[in-house]
């Protein structure tokens, strides 16, 4: 019997690590990085566009650029899976922060409130696309202006969505979470089984 295995189109080590955790088999399938990043997975927001539309887009793009590539590199067809996570802060999306700055003044948004992680997830194969979107609430307790500055100098935050990492010492400021914690995180692991069972992975 052939081993199954999928594509993970992600240079996430969180995404990486949960899929790992429920015993998915995956090797990697890599983009280019900028400055010469592949036009089609561009994570620029379009304008006036939802931060669903945009998660959903941007993780539906990865997925169908991941199965073209296969195909042109002639290597063993496999579901590729992709996914992206932003935050809804008032409507507006929040990605990774630019700079420190732009993370402590992100981190200061969220101080003493609630906002929303949207994490999608996409698997292709050939023709064939299917999407899933999770939606989490997340309540930070207020923050002293110290400890903000704290948390950015440790790194943490410069490569996440919404400038922290619930999985590392930016637990200690959530007071609250409603919904799923791996889709935090960065990848829903009950949407994500239910599409790997979708395209026949024997979970």
């Amino acid at each position: 019997m052939i081993d199954p295995r999928i594509y993970l189109a992600s240079r996430s080590p969180r995404r990486r690590e949960l899929l790992t955790q429920v015993g998915v088999r995956f090797d990697l399938l890599l983009f280019r990085l900028p400055p010469r990043e592949d036009e089609e997975v561009s994570e620029d927001c379009l304008p006036g566009e939802t931060p669903d539309a945009y998660v959903q887009r941007v993780a539906l793009a990865k997925a169908v650029f991941g199965a073209g590539l296969i195909a042109r590199r002639a290597i063993v067809a496999r579901p590729v899976l992709a996914a992206d996570t932003t935050l809804d802060v008032d409507g507006e999306i929040v990605g990774k922060p630019r700079d420190e700055a732009d993370a402590e003044a992100i981190l200061a948004r969220l101080s003493g409130r609630s906002h929303r992680v949207l994490t999608a997830i996409a698997m292709a194969r050939g023709e064939r696309v299917e999407q899933r979107l999770s939606v989490s609430e997340v309540r930070f307790r207020p923050l002293a202006a110290d400890e903000i500055r704290r948390y950015v100098h440790s790194g943490e935050p410069m490569d996440k969505a919404g400038a922290y990492g619930i999985q590392g010492r930016a637990a200690m400021f959530v007071e609250e979470i409603r919904g799923s914690h791996s889709g935090i995180v960065g990848l829903p692991l009950c949407e994500t089984a239910l599409l790997l069972r979708e395209f026949g992975y024997p979970l």
